[in-house]
Order: C-alpha cells, then structure tokens, then sequence
C-alpha cells in the first residue's frame, strides 16, 4: 500500500520548466461532453493537465 503524506514545505516542481510552481493557472473549455479545465505552469505556460468536472447525470 502507498502512503499518502500531506507536505506543504515543499514545492513541486513544473515538469517542463523544472522550476517550483508557485501558481498552477486554468482556464475553463466548453465542449460538447461538458466543462473541461486546462492546468497549466504559471511560469512557462506550458500545459499540465486536462481535467473534466462532472455533472450530476454523469455520476
């Protein structure tokens, strides 16, 4: 079993610009399957992450 631990003394770091990220910026995208959010480095811009926040009808 992996052990999560909570750790706010230390920065992840942008895995593009290795730099540690300070802010993580989104915007948020309409598509035709719902609201979508872009994570991206607040720093280089480059994009981190897609996610998808579900509606009640999707469970």
């Amino acid at each position: 079993m992996i052990q999560l631990i909570e750790d706010n003394r230390t920065a992840p770091l942008c895995p593009h610009c290795e730099k540690p990220l300070k802010t993580v910026s989104c915007q948020r995208i309409k598509s035709s399957l719902g609201v979508r959010f872009l994570y991206f480095c607040g720093q280089c811009r480059k994009t981190l992450g897609v996610s998808h926040r579900k509606g009640f009808w999707m469970g």
